[in-house]
């Protein structure tokens, strides 16, 4: 670098490194700067997108594929099916703490040096989870392989955020949406054969060779958080730290805990638009990821399928999600322009994007009640498979319709809050019921087990109902709101929120999520 400049030049770069969008608060970069991700040359957007979905679905990759050596960890360790189980129901409660720490780190270091450096420690604890020789030492390992995989499912988000526009809310949820969801139906997919052949051990050295692939490709992976793309910028010039305003996440351990503990604690109890909205996520994630547990044990005991066999049928799974992606956009691409000619002065009111939920629900409770009830040797297995397929998209369909409404629904450090409970309950509910499944399934056999679940699933039907007529009042007078979120046609958020702000500032919600 040339040390020697000049004081004019010094004080233009000054002045272009401190460049900010006018109203952001210091938090936007300017829509003209050429170092604002979204004016990135296509294929630079495409790879940091690319590898965020990449590290996402190694991580849920890791989830699943645990549950193709289950038989082998029961017969090494002399532990019964619900004990082995642990291994995943660990790397769930790893991964839950995500939502509450990550927003610090990327917040402090940009997004890319979390990316870079949690993947590795990931890989080292599924190395270690491989190598145990009791089974202490594999669920502790699986549990930290869940806390420093977990980032990366939360990361995504913003990365995605960073680098496509507002308008494209909808779109980019739908496919980090899909890194999750396809992540966890390759592990069995792709598992089965593998452990079938080999043993147990190869779920875990499987998951290891593609985070190592993944983080070969992703080395070189651009930083997209704007606070951070500032200060680099001006540390690479020699210059004083762009003057910015305080984050958002909190500077403080206070107020970092306020933010995503506390007030997100506060919003499950008190504000209904986040309660109802964690409620139905968190008996999303609870039953699509029992799924992996009961599905190769009912396909055995009805059609005689070997654990490759039964890993195949998770393709339905995979069809279902790619199909949930397919039709919330298209939704999104019908119902917004819609929603601004019915809207006032060019603005549209955010409910329109809880349509995917209002479909997907009928589709979540019905699936349960065909899975439950045709899942027998007297119907072929094809029958339960489609079942599955519905589920999916129901699930993945509310998913993203509940996130992209969650995430403009408040302003940016009450959006964060929300978001932060959201993912951290269903993270614990996708731990929690695949230990008590197999009791249910002993117990109520199979379809009266799924029935209770498809039941649960008709009383949530009228939640995005009710939160499309009256979500704009609720959160009008919730106190985390400066006002009703309205979307423009043209640059997303109006004044009371700034989408792209927001995103400067935080990385929680989904995906992780998974």
């Amino acid at each position: 670098m040339d040390t020697e400049q000049s004081p004019m030049s010094m004080e233009e770069n000054r002045k272009e490194v401190m460049i900010a969008q006018s109203g952001s608060g210091g938090h936007m970069m300017s829509p003209d700067d050429p170092d604002n991700p979204q004016n990135w040359p296509f294929l630079k957007k495409v790879y940091a997108s690319s590898m965020a979905f990449g590290f996402a679905f190694v991580v849920a990759f890791g989830i699943t594929v645990y549950t193709t050596g289950l038989k082998g960890v029961m017969q090494e360790f002399d532990v019964s099916m619900p004990v082995s189980i642990l291994g995943m129901a660990l790397y769930f409660w790893g991964i839950a703490f995500a939502p509450i720490i990550t927003p610090h780190l990327s917040e402090r270091v940009g997004r890319t040096k979390v990316y870079l450096a949690t993947i590795p420690i990931f890989a080292l604890f599924t190395l270690g989870a491989g190598y145990s020789r009791n089974f202490a030492s594999l669920v502790i390992c699986r549990f930290f392989a869940g806390l420093f995989g977990g980032p990366s499912l939360v990361l995504i988000e913003g990365t995605f955020a960073d680098v496509w526009s507002a308008s494209l809310t909808v779109t980019y949820y739908s496919f980090l949406g899909l890194a999750s969801y396809i992540g966890a139906a390759c592990g069995p997919l792709i598992g089965g054969f593998v452990v079938g052949a080999e043993n147990w051990r190869w779920s875990q050295y499987l998951t290891l060779m593609l985070a190592l692939a993944v983080y070969l490709l992703g080395i070189g992976v651009p930083e997209t958080y704007g606070r951070e793309i500032l200060r680099s910028r001006a540390r690479r010039r020699g210059l004083a730290p762009p003057n910015l305003t305080k984050a958002l996440s909190g500077v403080t351990f206070a107020e970092m805990a306020r933010v995503t503990f506390f007030t997100p604690l506060k919003m499950l109890i008190a504000e209904p638009v986040v309660m109802l909205i964690t409620l139905y996520l968190g008996l999303n994630f609870a039953v699509i990821f029992q799924f992996f547990i009961t599905v190769p044990i009912v396909l055995n005991v009805v059609a005689g399928f070997t654990v490759q066999q039964a890993g195949l049928a998770f393709n339905a799974a995979i069809g279902g999600a790619v199909i949930a992606a397919m039709t919330s956009i298209l939704i999104d691409r019908i119902a917004f322009p819609r929603a601004v000619k019915n809207g006032h002065n060019g603005m549209a009111s955010i409910e329109y994007r809880l349509i995917p939920a209002m479909f997907g629900g009928f589709g979540l409770f019905a699936s349960l009640f065909w899975i439950g009830f045709t899942a027998k040797p007297t119907i072929s297995y094809i029958s339960p498979v489609l079942g599955t397929g519905l589920y999916v998209w129901g699930n993945l369909s509310v998913l993203i319709s509940f996130i992209s409404y969650l995430f403009d629904a408040y302003p940016p450090a009450g959006t964060l809050s929300a978001l932060t409970v959201a993912a951290t309950f269903r993270i614990i509910m996708a731990g929690l019921i695949p230990l008590v499944i197999v009791q249910m399934f002993t117990n109520l056999q199979g379809k009266w087990a799924l029935a209770v679940f498809g039941f649960i699933y008709i009383a949530m039907i009228p939640i995005p109902f009710i939160l499309y007529i009256f979500g704009p009042k609720l959160r009008a007078r919730s106190k985390y709101s400066e006002g009703m979120m309205m979307m423009s046609s043209e640059d997303g958020m109006k004044p009371v929120n700034s989408h792209s702000q927001m995103m400067m500032d935080t990385s929680s919600g989904q995906e992780a999520r998974p």
